[in-house]
């Protein structure tokens, strides 16, 4: 299945240390196939840890081909890699861009990370650049939400046909 990921800022008023509210804006990426199902299922995600109101602030495709977590690290960043390829035909290099989420404590981290994930890979890459991004985390689909859609549908169906 082909993730279609969105990225969601939420806008909510965080407590601070001394008890006095806050506003904070907070980055997400959902995995949805429109922004109306996007924007369902963040907040249906986020809601049971907000205390209060929230706001949906933003949201955007995020343009994310793959994503690899890891044990380790607390922030995710952002790798744009080339996918390099010899054309038979004409015998000309060709590179395929692709941006992939990784998992790490810092930029080192996520740099062997991906060389961890990359690691069975047949494929030549490079990577142009690691950045830190301000995503707070990483909502996938899960089976019991497909199952849950499917049998959605199938209810929907018998509707239909009755």
């Amino acid at each position: 299945m082909m993730n279609n990921w969105f990225e969601c800022k939420i806008k909510y008023e965080k407590m601070d240390d001394k008890g006095k509210g806050k506003k904070v804006s907070e980055t997400y990426l959902v995995d949805a196939l429109t922004f109306s199902e996007a924007e369902t299922r963040i907040s249906k995600e986020v809601a049971p840890f907000m205390t209060g109101e929230f706001s949906i602030a933003g949201m955007k495709k995020a343009g994310i081909n793959e994503i690899f977590p890891s044990e380790e690290g607390d922030r995710w960043y952002k790798c744009k890699m080339s996918f390099v390829s010899i054309d038979e035909v004409n015998a000309k290099e060709r590179r395929v861009s692709s941006t992939v989420l990784v998992l790490g404590s810092n930029i080192k981290e996520a740099w062997d990370n991906l060389a961890i994930a990359m690691k069975d890979s047949m494929a030549d890459y490079e990577v142009s650049s690691i950045s830190e991004t301000q995503i707070m985390d990483i909502f996938p689909y899960t089976v019991d939400e497909e199952e849950g859609e499917k049998s959605a549908e199938q209810a929907m169906a018998e509707e239909i046909s009755e």
